[in-house]
């Protein structure tokens, strides 16, 4: 048996999950989604995009038809999502929305151009591209957003706060495979969107060493001595022998995965774009989530008397509203006061007529004359069908033949019925004269006091309906019914 766990790894455990627990609620979530119509390419664009956005996105969001944003809006508060990413798709071009949550800002930008990932690990020769790199966020790099305008800062404020904040003094480089550059261009007012798979090796050294601490050997058979491998690296193929400069090679502050990247030592960092590539262009800002006040708009330009014209519409469109919500709560209350009095009233209409009919005003209490009415019609009932034997036979039945009906109590389920058995034994057929069976039919032909109905004469020996011994139409002596 293995040992029980300490007091002290329990509780590590325990802190460990806890911090995890606080840095994961932490750092901020996306949802990456579509609305409406947009295509399988547009489609593969936004699965696409949420692997750019991996580990802290839903990679598996399920999005339907009569789904709406508020819908998206209600559930990202308890899942802790910060940030939407919406594609549409027009007759002219694919738009894309990135919205702050829950109370906006949201820009809208128009996608000029864009590739995916499969037609960018196409055309490259080698791409280095595996699920390691998605197990950490990408790191960020802005380039040219310092340009002066209003429009420019919250861009770049709202990409900064889509991916989670690096230390630069703790953070850990083997967790940095990715790389996220977005690059403005001032001249046309566009973004560029690029991926990059992040790779680091070592320098100072020819390329035929390189070789052989990454255990691939060349092809030596062409060369005299293996100097010549390590001096002139030879018999090297062109996306082998890669140029490395002054603009790729840093000093490493830390070891970092791979042969001879050692700490303090000059190392190239490589990247590799994996993809997707797109051409952002911002057409507006918008104050709320997806609706509210324009901050900026770079096609239509409006003065300072037409944007206070539209805010006075605004305020006046919004103060109609709450007087509209005020007297629907009116109303509402009123309603609410007419139904109760209108209860009441009737109620005490309905307590002082069984006051002026002489009954309780409890409404609980049953009426005992109800269960009095019901047992003398029963009573009523019976002595009718009594009446009417005495006339049809002339005797008196017996007191087990026409019982009085009982009422039932309520509170009692009826049990289930059972059918009668008929006896098998001796005298259990209706016979004749002979006491022989007369078929499957042994109550043929037997109306109430017609030639079959057993009763040859009232008054004689058998002739009672309902005793010990039913009269029979001959003189035998089995035709009793149990």
């Amino acid at each position: 048996m293995g040992k029980d766990k300490t007091k002290n790894q329990k509780t590590s455990r325990l802190k460990a999950n806890q911090l995890a627990e606080e840095t994961f609620g932490s750092v901020p979530h996306s949802f990456v989604f579509h609305r409406g119509k947009i295509g399988k390419n547009v489609g593969q664009l936004v699965m696409d995009m949420r692997c750019v956005m991996q580990p802290f996105t839903a990679e598996s969001l399920k999005v339907r038809k009569r789904n709406v944003l508020k819908d998206f809006a209600n559930v990202a508060g308890p899942l802790g999502v910060t940030h939407f990413a919406i594609f549409t798709k027009t007759t002219n071009s694919v738009n894309l929305r990135l919205a702050r949550i829950p109370k906006g800002p949201t820009l809208h930008f128009r996608v000029s151009k864009y590739a995916l990932i499969k037609d960018v690990v196409s055309s490259l020769k080698k791409h280095r591209m595996h699920e390691q790199q998605f197990t950490h966020h990408p790191l960020l790099v802005l380039n040219n957003f310092g340009v002066e305008g209003m429009h420019v800062k919250l861009m770049a404020t709202m990409f900064q706060n889509m991916f989670p904040s690096i230390n630069v003094h703790k953070v850990n480089l083997n967790n940095i495979k990715r790389c996220v550059l977005l690059n403005y261009d001032p001249a046309s007012q566009e973004i560029e969107f690029r991926h990059y798979s992040i790779k680091v090796v070592p320098v100072g050294m020819s390329k035929g060493v390189k070789k052989l601490m990454q255990e691939r050997f060349p092809n030596m058979s062409k060369f005299e001595d293996i100097s010549e491998l390590l001096l002139k690296g030879a018999n090297l193929s062109e996306s082998e022998a890669e140029l490395d400069g002054e603009h790729n090679i840093t000093e490493l502050p830390q070891a970092y995965a791979g042969r001879g990247n050692m700490t303090s030592q000059q190392s190239a960092v490589r990247l590799t774009e994996i993809g997707p590539r797109m051409t952002l262009q911002l057409v507006k800002i918008v104050e709320g989530l997806g609706e509210g006040k324009v901050m900026y708009h770079s096609i239509v330009s409006k003065s300072e008397e037409e944007l206070q014209a539209i805010l006075k519409r605004r305020e006046t469109r919004l103060k109609e509203k709450a007087a509209r919500r005020k007297k629907q709560e009116e109303n509402i209350a009123l309603k609410r006061e007419n139904r109760d009095a209108h209860k009441k009233k009737s109620l005490e209409g309905i307590k002082k007529k069984k006051l002026a009919e002489g009954g309780s005003d409890d409404s609980e209490v049953e009426d005992p004359g109800t269960q009095e009415r019901s047992n003398a019609a029963a009573q009523v009932s019976s002595d009718d069908e009594e009446e009417y034997y005495r006339q049809a036979v002339g005797e008196n039945p017996d007191e087990d033949m026409f019982p009085a009906k009982r009422k039932r109590d309520p509170s009692k389920s009826p049990g289930p019925f059972k059918k009668r058995k008929m006896s098998t034994g001796r005298g259990a057929h209706m016979g004749g004269s002979d006491g022989k069976r007369q078929g499957s039919k042994p109550f043929a032909k037997s109306e109430f006091g017609g030639k079959g109905s057993g009763f040859k004469k009232m008054g004689e020996e058998g002739g009672k309906f309902g005793g010990n011994r039913r009269g029979g139409g001959g003189k035998s002596k089995n035709s009793t019914l149990d």
